[in-house]
């Protein structure tokens, strides 16, 4: 047996990067956890992500908007969580551009 280990999530985080920084934690059939970095990146204008598994993510540092096609924008600070259904339209509108916003992701499948 592999000795356990903890992990914290907000410790040792980059410097602040051009890009957003995707890790990914933990990947088995049907699900992929990850944790996501930004720096006031956004999803650029006309985009939107349209995903084929569902999203649950959780904001664990910092602060953004969230856009769901139809909707007011979602202000998303620490402990707010959010479920993307699958082919739900959103995009990231702002993140702090001051301060690490750090995202936990997990994309998972629907069960038929």
């Amino acid at each position: 047996m592999k000795p356990v280990s903890a992990v914290n999530l907000l410790s040792q985080l980059p410097a602040a990067q051009p890009n957003e920084v995707f890790e990914s934690l933990l990947r088995h059939p049907g699900f992929h956890l990850e944790r996501i970095l930004s720096w006031g990146q956004v999803t650029p204008e006309g985009e939107w992500y349209d995903q084929a598994q569902n999203e649950w993510v959780l904001l664990l540092a910092g602060a953004a908007r969230l856009l769901v096609e139809g909707q007011e924008a979602l202000a998303l600070g620490p402990g707010d969580a959010v479920l993307l259904p699958a082919h739900c339209r959103h995009r990231v509108i702002w993140t702090d551009p001051d301060q690490a916003t750090v995202w936990l992701a997990l994309h998972y499948m629907s069960e038929a």
